[in-house]
């Protein structure tokens, strides 16, 4: 059990030393992923139709 506590305290005291993004750079961060996670799904969307469509053609013809 003292090995947990000491471990516990020593998490609590590393934490205390990060050094935390201001909230204005968290929703920025945010925004960023969400925007990049959009635009990486419509391009590989856009590839899937595509291909998707090439693969079509090749068979039916």
């Amino acid at each position: 059990m003292e090995k947990i506590t000491q471990f516990l305290r020593e998490a609590y005291g590393e934490l205390r030393r990060v050094s935390w993004p201001s909230r204005e750079q968290t929703i920025q961060y945010t925004t960023l992923v969400v925007v990049i996670s959009i635009g990486i799904a419509l391009f590989l969307g856009l590839l899937d139709y595509l291909f998707s469509d090439i693969i079509k053609n090749v068979i039916i013809k």
